[in-house]
């Protein structure tokens, strides 16, 4: 792996203060997420509840996100993205508040949860919309996309670990207090970035026709609809096992919170190693066939973790689960960015947004609602199952996404000569 050739979309100003705001606050952001589902389980030990919190934090996301979309095409992204920072800043010292001031209850949860979500549904659009205009060289696109994603998996490993020796020691309260620290430093390195504002100019058309507008470019394009739609399926039936890992660490391989966060964190290295070999890729040639295979991997990772009774064998399980999970979230982020039309960029990044984040509290209610039923590890089997055969059906329409790209990847060469 070549380590400049890695890390090249830092070279960009912009990008490398995005990059280090975020990689701090996504810190933060981490030992939230670990915190707020083992203090639900803390409190009430019902797995049915921990469903309800996921559904109710994320419902917001896919209920807003197509309309978010249509805001942050209209107006200047990069003000909507400074503001979600410093409202969800708030929403987690709301939290820390209560904590410290032993008032917290798990319906206060689930409010704070709504409005992280709505935030979200601003948030997740327009950052992702945003990252293209930190990258001046748009055949690094690929690698911005894929250092996002280690920037995620990075956290992902390090919060959990934090949040595991702060619930332990301290409670789950300083884990929302250094989420709220964090956002500090992403607030500071955006307010130094310095992007041309995205304004759209009037076309006389209302949000509705907009809307309308984005969602026949998403779905007549057979790519991005494809796309949309298995990640859309992962998201429902294979994504909730982070919401049912409280009930494997406590109830299923008998640990603590200390095998709440190793667990998590075993997912964080195998998606930050996936990752950063997304990073060295120099095109994005090829994806578009990793992604079935990473889908059936991480299917496959869930089926064998739901079924392991052992705690290093679920670690090592885990590492190619995170593996599979972010390989087809990069690979699908890193296409459709690098086909979108500009002036939709917004609007086809929200649906992203829906399926990634806005069917897992559909997931989350339905995984809490089956391990109350049928137990957790059946729960998973299920989903795994679903996920491998979402891939072959991905692999049905195949030749024709193949056909599409060629298209218009040739396009693009003779754009540029």
């Amino acid at each position: 792996m070549n380590i400049k050739n890695t890390f090249r979309s830092l070279q960009y100003r912009n990008y490398l203060l995005f990059f280090s705001g975020q990689s701090i606050s996504l810190i933060g952001t981490w030992t939230q997420r670990i915190a707020t589902p083992w203090l639900v389980y803390r409190m009430t030990g019902s797995p049915l509840l921990l469903g309800v919190v996921g559904f109710a934090g994320q419902l917001p996301t896919f209920l807003m996100s197509p309309y978010a979309g249509v805001i942050t095409d209209r107006i200047d992204r990069y003000k909507v993205l400074l503001s979600t920072q410093v409202l969800a800043m708030i929403q987690a010292f709301i939290l820390c508040i209560l904590f410290f001031m032993h008032r917290i209850e798990v319906w206060q949860i689930i409010t704070l949860g709504i409005v992280l979500g709505l935030i979200n549904a601003f948030d997740v659009p327009a950052r992702q919309s945003l990252v293209i205009k930190m990258v001046d060289n748009k055949q690094d696109l690929g690698n911005a996309i894929a250092l996002n994603s280690s920037m995620v998996n990075a956290a992902r490993l390090i919060g959990p670990s934090i949040a595991g020796v702060l619930i332990v020691y301290f409670g789950e309260g300083y884990c929302f207090l250094i989420n709220g620290i964090s956002y500090l430093f992403v607030i500071t390195t955006l307010l130094f970035i310095k992007i041309k504002p995205n304004v759209k100019l009037p076309d006389g058309k209302n949000i509705i026709q907009e809307f309308r507008e984005g969602f026949y470019y998403t779905f007549s394009n057979i790519t991005i609809r494809t796309l949309i739609l298995l990640l859309a399926l992962v998201s429902l039936v294979g994504m909730p096992y982070t919401i049912l890992m409280p009930v494997f660490a406590g109830k299923i391989l008998h640990g603590s919170s200390h095998t709440f966060g190793f667990l998590m964190a075993a997912t964080g290295i195998g998606a930050l190693v996936g990752s950063l070999y997304m990073a060295s890729r120099k095109t994005v040639a090829g994806l578009e066939k990793l992604i079935p295979a990473s889908t059936i991997i991480f299917g496959c990772g869930i089926i064998v973790f739901a079924l392991s009774r052992n705690f290093y064998f679920s670690l090592f399980i885990l590492l190619f689960t995170g593996l599979g999970m972010i390989f087809q979230m990069a690979a699908s982020n890193t296409i459709i960015q690098t086909i979108v039309d500009e002036r939709k960029r917004g609007r086809v990044m929200s649906f992203y947004t829906m399926a990634f984040m806005g069917t897992a509290p559909f997931g989350s209610i339905l995984a809490g609602w089956s391990a109350n039923l049928i137990g957790a590890p059946d729960t998973l089997v299920i989903g795994g199952f679903l996920c491998i055969a979402g891939a072959i059906a991905y692999l049905v329409v195949l030749p024709k996404i193949l056909k599409m790209l060629t298209l218009i990847y040739d396009q693009n060469k003779l754009d540029k000569k």
